[in-house]
């Protein structure tokens, strides 16, 4: 199997014009995900030049970056943990609030998902307005992890 390209993987996002509002251009990634090809080769785009040790975990965004962000994970060796929507998680978090394209909302992490030091990847799918990422990298320092990188 050859290695996808990053312009492939491009050419095979779907762009749903007015979804979910009049005015946003949604990025349909499922074409990608359904072709192991593509969505390999996300992964290790997103990977990168990091080895397994390089990180202890791997922090991915509700909901979609959750879906590169645990495959990163598991072939980094790494833990993952989950940055959610408001009130989805069930133990004690602390929350951080952001602005969207289209209005604003908060994430929130465990207080206890990343122990201070860890070196943290943090995974979403695609960077619009840069506000979730923000976000989410704001709770894990927080929570005193460090951010090696920031990936999409």
């Amino acid at each position: 199997m050859t290695r996808a390209t990053p312009a492939e993987i491009e050419a095979a996002i779907r762009n749903v014009p007015d979804f979910p509002k009049l005015g946003i251009q949604f990025k349909d990634i499922t074409p990608v995900l359904a072709d192991a090809r593509l969505f390999s080769g996300c992964i290790e785009l997103l990977v990168g030049d990091l080895k397994p040790g390089d990180v202890d975990a791997v922090v991915g965004i509700d909901a979609r970056g959750f879906i590169f962000a645990a495959a990163v994970a598991a072939h980094l060796r790494a833990g993952f943990v989950p940055v959610r929507k408001k009130g989805k998680l069930p133990y004690r978090t602390i929350e951080q609030s952001y602005d969207l394209e289209y209005g604003t909302n908060t994430v929130a992490i465990h207080v206890d998902a990343v122990k201070p030091g860890e070196r943290v990847l943090l995974i979403d799918d695609l960077l619009a307005t840069g506000g979730t990422a923000a976000a989410a990298a704001a709770l894990v320092d927080r929570i005193g992890g460090r951010i090696l990188e920031i990936a999409f």
